[in-house]
């Protein structure tokens, strides 16, 4: 029983590490999502605008990278979404094995 309540904790400590992981993507993702907003309300009413291609920088037409922006906002998103669901599932798994070894030990306790 000690072997299974030690594997189970140490499962915990594995889900609360992707839990991090998560969080700090999440993060990333929110600041970049932050840096397109602000890029985008910029090019409105812009007669030029310019883009950085590796080491070059191009002239663009606003509404062409406005498109651009608008699709990598939307690719972010959908990450962002898929990065919640998988913060919802990590979270009910880890509160099913919590209550499964703070069971074990009070079983552990009484026995």
């Amino acid at each position: 029983m000690k072997e299974e309540l030690k594997e189970k904790i140490t499962q915990l400590q594995l889900l609360e590490q992707r839990m991090q992981a998560n969080a700090q993507q999440k993060q990333q993702l929110q600041a970049r999502l932050l840096e397109i907003e602000s890029a985008t309300s910029e090019l409105d009413n812009k007669e030029e605008s310019y883009k950085i291609i590796g080491t070059v920088m191009v002239k663009v037409q606003p509404e062409n990278l406005k498109k651009e922006l608008t699709d990598k906002k939307e690719v972010l998103n959908i990450r962002l979404e898929s990065i919640n669901k998988q913060e919802d599932k990590i979270k009910e798994q880890a509160e099913s094995l919590q209550k499964q070894v703070q069971d074990a030990m009070k079983g552990g306790e009484n026995g």
